[in-house]
């Protein structure tokens, strides 16, 4: 076995990530190699003192934009081809069991189990056959739900019926003051692979963004969605509220500063008006007006800052 392949992997070994196997070539090969050895000590006091630092819990909007910009790179991934799934894969996996055979005999038994019962379990709670919608309240947490499969309000009411998957496709019908409602919409606001679903979530939010966890999942959706049309809604919901709340003001300048559709950057300094003197805003405008890349954002920026009095 040569030392490259062992520096690739003693990090996995130090965290217990290697097969059975893996683990005893490397465990044969430190014994006879000094350099390895050396490596390996290394690497266990470094993982020591990672272990012995505090653990910083995610925030909620760290944690949603990394679920989205993971759905986004699985839907642009190329998948492996047929021969690749059924021929590497199924080696993989016997390469690393291959010296664990009560544990593979175990697996099989489980998993024949398990197919039996979830059959059983299909059958019974769904006597309206294969395919079909169950529709029932709300009974499951944020994090039990797959994805939001549509959101349609009916013409001319507040009533809003919601399509989303946790094991089954589930739907949920309500008003938009219902708290299960506001709950799957703000989901899908945030965390949903789909940009229409995205889409009609914000829209149906910006007719409440007085309330506080509704702008929250607005300005999220300005910061960190991928769809400039969903960047939009939400600008349009958050408008009203860029002279009274911080939060805002703050998201609607970022949107002006970095947003890359122009559309959104436009929009975004026209909502400005209300607190142009302010002194942040003034300091944006003044950027703007004499290095941004867009002209029009340049020409307005300076149309504003000369309807500004002069500061003394």
């Amino acid at each position: 076995m040569k030392c490259e392949w062992v520096a690739e992997n003693i990090l996995l070994y130090v965290y217990n990530e290697l097969a059975d196997d893996a683990r005893y070539e490397v465990e044969q090969h430190v014994a006879r190699c000094t350099t390895c050895a050396a490596e390996l000590k290394t690497t266990r006091k470094f993982h020591a003192t990672v272990s012995s630092l505090p653990v910083e819990e995610p925030t909620p909007n760290l944690l949603a934009a990394s679920r989205m910009r993971l759905q986004e790179s699985l839907e642009t991934t190329q998948q492996g081809g047929f021969w690749q799934r059924v021929i590497f894969d199924p080696w993989a996996w016997f390469r690393q069991v291959r010296f664990s055979p009560a544990l593979a005999s175990i697996l099989l038994i489980l998993g024949f189990a398990g197919g039996v019962g979830t059959t059983y379990t299909i059958v019974r709670n769904n006597p309206q056959g294969p395919g079909q919608v169950i529709q029932e309240p709300l009974q499951t947490t944020e994090s039990s739900i797959t994805g939001i499969r549509s959101v349609v309000q009916e013409p001319g009411s507040n009533k809003v019926a919601i399509r989303y998957d946790t094991t089954t496709t589930q739907q949920a019908e309500g008003d938009l003051k219902d708290q299960r409602i506001q709950q799957l919409l703000l989901f899908a606001a945030r965390n949903n692979y789909n940009s229409g679903v995205r889409m009609d979530s914000v829209d149906l939010l910006t007719q409440k963004p007085d309330d506080t966890n509704v702008r929250e999942a607005l300005i999220y959706a300005l910061r960190y969605d991928s769809n400039p049309g969903v960047r939009l809604k939400a600008l349009g919901g958050l408008g009203a509220y860029v002279k009274d709340d911080v939060r805002v003001r703050d998201a609607v300048l970022e949107a002006l500063t970095h947003d890359a559709n122009p559309g959104v950057r436009t929009q975004a300094l026209g909502l400005l008006g209300p607190v142009r003197a302010d002194s942040s805003v003034r300091g944006v405008l003044e950027q703007l007006a004499q290095d941004d890349k867009s002209q029009y954002i340049r020409s307005q920026a300076r149309t504003v800052l000369s309807q500004l009095p002069e500061i003394d």
